[in-house]
């Protein structure tokens, strides 16, 4: 019987699973087969297609600009959770019950840390997309002192989240607060972890919405004064399909695992977050794979820096190659917005 205030670090898993009314399996069942194939399957093309969108990068002279170190700061936080997610599946199952306290709370903050990472870039490449679209500003003159503090603040964000679990905020001495789907956590932690995600979620539909509007006012009052040239349409349409692809995106893939985290947070007891959470956790990692075809694969330079990579094109082809492209107007999740004002361009985001 547990006792009042009491701690218990030297309990097993076992102890806390059976405390939280998780059960922890002692053979493979064919649910945890399926998991594990399907996560090693994400977690292995969440760590090819990010270490590509790195190598393209530090490649390709043309993205060594601010706002592309963002984009590489996301690819790096994906990275990191293909990798804590592929640690995840080597310790799952069957091998959760060997592993000690410490051990559990590596895989945790692992998770945590790496999500979290993921999650906080994408609000700032929002941020950083909202301030050099309204002050008319190209994003090859964002201001590299910025990019670097906001990229050192992400994962300062991320570390504290990652970390705190393991130091303070567990359940270890309260076990009336452990929480079913994490069983060493307390619940407040997954409550916050939930609501802190669903209020980045709020802010970026908050910016791109400010976005759209802005730039469609914009685009209005450019074909007021010339004719109404069929590029000003294009980039209408090819911004709402972006914001679309980006919000929709973030929706589809982390909206099922937030609110299984906050109904398990509040200690909803009616409510069957055991039956769904990995599924939930896996459409949350697919997230990283889907964010490097959003944010990068959807850009032309991007792509043609891609197939020289993958056909290993000796380096003065791929100079040539880079020498004759020429911005297009509309390049998916990277749309360049050239609209002629004053005889100077209205702006040149990357959205």
């Amino acid at each position: 019987m547990a006792t009042m205030g009491q701690c218990y670090y030297n309990e097993t898993i076992g102890f806390f699973y059976n405390n939280s009314g998780k059960e922890l399996s002692s053979h493979w069942r064919p649910k945890d087969v399926v998991v594990v194939a399907l996560g090693l399957t994400v977690s292995v093309l969440v760590l090819l297609t990010n270490l590509l969108v790195i190598a393209a990068i530090a490649t390709n002279r043309r993205f060594h600009q601010p706002i592309y170190y963002l984009l590489g700061n996301l690819a790096a936080a994906d990275l990191f959770a293909g990798v804590a997610y592929l640690f995840l599946m080597f310790h799952t199952g069957p091998r959760t019950a060997h592993l000690s306290l410490k051990g559990w709370f590596v895989r945790q903050g692992l998770l945590d840390t790496s999500l979290t990472a993921s999650v906080a870039t994408l609000l700032a490449i929002a941020v950083e997309r909202h301030r050099s679209v309204m002050a008319v500003q190209l994003h090859s003159r964002l201001p590299r002192g910025r990019i670097v503090l906001l990229i050192v603040g992400v994962w300062l964000a991320a570390l504290g989240l990652g970390l705190l679990p393991a130091h303070s905020w567990h359940c270890l001495c309260a076990l009336d607060r452990c929480s079913r789907m994490a069983p060493l956590l307390s619940r407040s932690y997954l409550a916050v972890w939930a609501l802190s995600s669903l209020l980045v979620f709020l802010l970026m539909v908050a910016v791109y919405t400010r976005i759209f509007f802005y730039v469609r006012r914009r685009v209005q009052r450019m074909a007021e004064h010339v004719s109404c040239h069929p590029r000003y349409r294009e980039t209408t349409l090819s911004l709402v399909k972006t914001v679309v692809i980006i919000l929709g995106a973030f929706v589809v893939c982390w909206t099922p695992g937030q609110v299984v985290l906050l109904l398990d947070g509040l200690d909803c007891k009616s409510c069957n977050v055991l039956a769904v959470e990995k599924y939930f956790l896996l459409l949350a990692e697919a997230n990283s794979l889907v964010n490097a075809v959003v944010y990068s694969c959807r850009d032309a330079e991007m792509r043609r820096t891609f197939r020289r990579l993958l056909c290993c094109l000796s380096p003065r082809r791929g100079t040539q190659d880079s020498d004759r492209y020429t911005p297009s107007i509309q390049a998916g999740a990277s749309t360049r917005i050239m609209l002629p004002e004053n005889g100077h361009p209205l702006m040149d985001s990357t959205l």
